[in-house]
């Protein structure tokens, strides 16, 4: 029996969200279903994810939103290509001849419209329709986190904050989820260099809702971004209790809490963290967001010096069977970094082939196209690096320094490509590059003053060639 406070039929009208179906159960297991989204966290009351997918579609198998919210969570979590899963091409197939042959409303046809657009690749087709539900829909909450995921996924970072500063005003707080949208707003505004606002923002929504793990998050990334390492560590760890219970954002919370630990210098406590918790957790849900952080964690580790021994291997397994997808261009590097540290050279080549096949003809898939002006250099650059070929590591990721925000992700996740460039430049036997090197350490320590990380850069820079 579902909790008397998700939503039936009625109560969903009465929002201003009518839902096609006749079945309560199925309106409640909507709501559930998007609760745990919000919250990051599978809730055993209702089977977790999986459990209260399968029982919205036992409850009414031609409810077309019920399709929308389990396919489109399917389709956000990038972990299986519609383009290579049959079955899950199928699901979105099914939702769309579902709609053209129901009487539904404008809102309900455009989430299919964008479910469907964002199946095949087109991230900001289907965030442009999902902002077409918010103008005038502005409180319809899954619209707002997939074009919230969506923009990640683009680097739209301006958007990103953006979406959530239109809708803010509309809602109140007595509307479930109200105290969500902190976070997520929080979480724009430090992606766009906010970060005094963005830390405000964010403890209003903690004080409202402590177990909110994205409003924890959003704090992790301010004192990342500013290096106020102590800080991190010190709310981290006193928060700890109130996110854990977020299992789906537990494991990259407990990245971000390692981050600061590879910043202060200490590196066994940042394994400690990937061993018990990031590396655990990756291989037993195998999500992209656990599995892109637990790659770059042990790269970072690697340019720091660290032997992380056979810890490459073990991920491998995790991202080998991903290496066709090829749905994001933000989890392809990060396969790359796994297939690479384990010197899995065929895999690496498979990857990087595959991915300019699809560069060749991209058809309208906005990742494939980017392939070809971005993700393929970013690829052969990280090849290059493993080789030891530092001047060409250069030379291929120099240009393109400002346009890796393109291939989605946070600026914390893209940092690994700054700090790749800037050991290549030391690295290099070119003078020049040499030079550049130590330019893009001076730049790193104007924008993160007192970065223990930064000054371990300059050192090593001054070290190789004084």
């Amino acid at each position: 029996m579902l909790a008397s406070s998700f939503r039936d039929c009625k109560a969903w009208s009465e929002e201003g969200l009518p839902l096609s179906t006749s079945s309560n159960e199925a309106c409640k297991l909507y709501d559930a279903i998007l609760t745990q989204y919000v919250k990051w966290q599978n809730d055993e009351n209702v089977g977790g994810f999986e459990g209260s997918i399968s029982a919205i579609q036992a409850a009414d198998p031609n409810f077309v939103m019920g399709h929308v919210i389990s396919t489109g969570l399917e389709l956000v979590g990038t972990a299986s290509s519609a383009r290579l899963n049959g079955r899950l091409a199928g699901a979105v197939r099914r939702a769309v001849e579902l709609a053209d042959s129901q009487v539904l409303s404008p809102r309900e046809r455009l989430h299919v419209a964008a479910m469907a657009h964002f199946s095949r690749g087109q991230f900001s087709k289907a965030c442009s329709v999902w902002e077409d539900i918010l103008v005038d829909h502005p409180t319809d909450m899954l619209a707002l986190k997939f074009s919230h995921d969506g923009y990640f996924y683009i680097g739209a970072k301006d958007h990103l904050r953006d979406s959530v500063a239109r809708v803010l005003p509309h809602w109140k707080p007595h509307m479930p989820f109200f105290s969500y949208l902190k976070g997520m707003y929080s979480f724009g505004l430090l992606e766009t260099h906010f970060y005094d606002q963005a830390l405000k923002v964010a403890m209003e929504g903690l004080a409202m809702t402590p177990e909110d793990a994205w409003s924890v998050h959003s704090v992790a990334h301010v004192y990342e971004m500013t290096a106020e390492v102590d800080k991190g560590l010190k709310f981290m760890e006193s928060r700890e209790k109130d996110w854990q219970v977020s299992d789906v954002l537990a494991s990259h919370n407990y990245w971000h809490w390692a981050l600061y630990f590879i910043e202060k210098g200490q590196y066994e406590a940042a394994l400690q963290i990937y061993d018990s918790q990031v590396i655990r957790r990756c291989k037993a849900t195998g999500s992209m967001l656990d599995t892109v952080d637990a790659s770059s964690m042990l790269c970072r580790l690697e340019m720091e010096g660290v032997c992380v021994k056979d810890r490459w291997q073990e991920l491998l397994q995790v991202t080998r069977p991903h290496t066709d997808d090829h749905v994001t261009l933000f989890n392809d590097v990060h396969f790359l970094m796994a297939s690479l540290g384990a010197k899995d050279g065929g895999t690496s080549v498979r990857l990087l082939e595959g991915l300019r096949e699809l560069a060749e003809e991209p058809g309208d898939n906005q990742q494939h196209r980017l392939a070809a002006s971005l993700g393929v250099s970013v690829c052969q650059a990280m090849m290059e690096y493993d080789q030891g070929n530092y001047n060409r590591t250069v030379e291929l990721l120099y240009p393109l320094r400002y346009r890796v925000v393109e291939m989605g992700g946070s600026d914390a996740q893209r940092d690994i490509f700054n700090q790749l460039l800037i050991h290549a430049a030391i690295k290099s036997e070119n003078k020049h590059h040499q030079k550049m090197g130590r330019c893009l350490v001076l730049e790193r320590d104007a924008m993160r003053p007192n970065s223990p990380l930064t000054g371990r850069l300059m050192q090593r820079a001054l070290a190789l060639h004084n």
